[in-house]
């Protein structure tokens, strides 16, 4: 007996110092790691950054309508004779034409459209703003789901070790029995059980690793890494317990959400656009100059040339064109503001739920925690009856299958709870 314990003792030791071996090569990885190559690498991310540029590109687009157009002009015209006239160009004048060759510049200065480009870039500008929101909440549905993934794999591998004890102390328990049973203290029925429940542990093992590779592939994906790696994960510690009042985080998530904020920039945004195609109706006013010179001309031509003046572009009738455009933007822009509206209700919602699921995610742990303390209680009773011979093994089978299911519940809850808070994180615009 002697020699077999110090067998068990000597594989347990060597188990042990293969784990520890194993534990060694992976690459330890925290959550805030996890969060800053998701945030780095992602591709959604970089995605959702450069439109953001791009919305900004747009904005100086816009805006540039305010700044003067300067061109550069040169212009060299041959004659059949001096004092050609256009003839049959549809036009009303008939100006003419002489050989030269002239060199200038043009400028050209807005000096009103009564507001459009004013609100066409205060739409543009809101627009980028938008889009710098969206990208915010890219960021934050990317690190939902990579605290997700983290915790499904710290999950996982909790489960695993779970799995991977209970397989040693089965194997040692099957020696046990097996050895007893060859001195005639045990029956084979008691081999029997404790065989299968050494494949049963086998089998519980063999998915609890196939669940961990799986939850790596997630996370290494999220975090921009192609090729899976196996992590040693840092445990996180748990939050402080859920605010009881809902109301609080209803506030937050109606202030500090970016898909919210972004919705309201596109309504600020199409209110102004629409204000800018109304001002379409109204005179554009510029100011417009010429100067150059004129090396080769006509002797009735002088050597340099420069003019300046005002003009006035007002639209009188285009068929209901301007009218059209005008109410097309006043109606996106009440359809914006509904679609926020239902944005806000349907956040108020996920707020809520995102709490309750929060709330009830805290009492199952707690529970399960009471579960695993009873679970681990009758097995210890259990395992001592069956030892002193008061019970069979189906009983002792069934307490230690109970403590089983309550260890993988107990972990199960602890990190279904860290991902509901996450959740609620992410409902409220806090997720950072």
């Amino acid at each position: 007996m002697l020699t077999f314990l110090k067998k068990n003792a000597y594989v347990a030791f060597l188990g042990f110092g293969l784990a520890l071996t194993a534990a060694d090569e992976q690459k330890p990885l925290t959550l805030r790691d996890a969060h800053e190559l998701a945030i780095r690498n992602n591709p959604q991310i970089v995605v959702a950054d450069l439109k953001a540029l791009v919305a900004r590109e747009v904005t100086r687009e816009t805006r540039s309508a305010y700044f003067p157009t300067i061109s550069a002009n040169a212009v060299a015209v041959g004659t059949t004779q001096n004092n050609t006239r256009l003839e049959a160009i549809g036009a009303l004048n008939n100006p003419s034409i002489f050989d030269r060759n002239a060199e200038g510049l043009m400028i050209s200065q807005l000096i009103t459209d009564f507001g459009r480009t004013a609100n066409l870039t205060g739409s543009a500008r809101l627009r980028a703003e938008a889009q710098a929101n969206n990208a915010q909440a890219t960021r934050e549905q990317i690190l939902l789901a990579t605290d997700a993934a983290f915790y499904g794999a710290l999950q996982a591998q909790s489960v695993t070790r779970v799995a991977q004890q209970t397989v040693t102390a089965r194997q040692a328990f099957l020696e046990q029995v097996g050895a007893l049973a060859t001195n005639k203290l045990r029956s084979d029925l008691d081999v029997s059980f404790a065989r299968v429940n050494l494949e049963d542990a086998r089998l519980l093992l063999s998915k609890a690793q196939n669940d961990l590779e799986a939850a790596f592939a997630e996370l290494s994906t999220l975090m921009g890494v192609r090729e899976p790696v196996s992590y040693r994960l840092a445990e996180q510690p748990l939050p402080p317990e859920v605010s009881t009042n809902v109301a609080d985080f209803v506030r937050q998530a109606l202030g500090s959400r970016p898909d919210l904020l972004s919705l309201r920039n596109q309504q600020g945004a199409a209110r102004k656009f629409a204000r800018g195609e109304k001002a379409l109706r109204y005179p554009t006013i510029s100011a417009v100059g010429s100067a150059g010179v004129s090396p080769v001309h006509d002797d009735q031509l002088p050597d340099h040339y420069a003019a300046a003046g005002v003009v006035m572009s007002l639209p009188l009738f285009a068929g209901g064109y301007y009218s059209a455009r005008q109410h097309a933007a006043e109606l996106e822009a009440e359809a914006s503001e509904a679609t926020l509206r239902d944005l806000e209700n349907n956040v108020i919602r996920d707020v809520r739920i995102s709490w309750l699921n929060a709330q009830n995610a805290l009492d199952r742990f707690h529970i399960t925690g009471q579960l695993l303390e009873n679970a681990r209680q009758s097995y210890n009773l259990a395992q001592a009856r069956y030892k002193n011979g008061i019970s069979s093994i189906v009983e002792f089978d069934q307490a230690e299958l109970n403590l089983i299911s309550a260890q993988i519940s107990y972990t199960t809850t602890q990190y279904e709870y860290l991902v509901k808070r996450s959740a609620l994180s992410f409902q409220t615009g806090t997720l950072r």
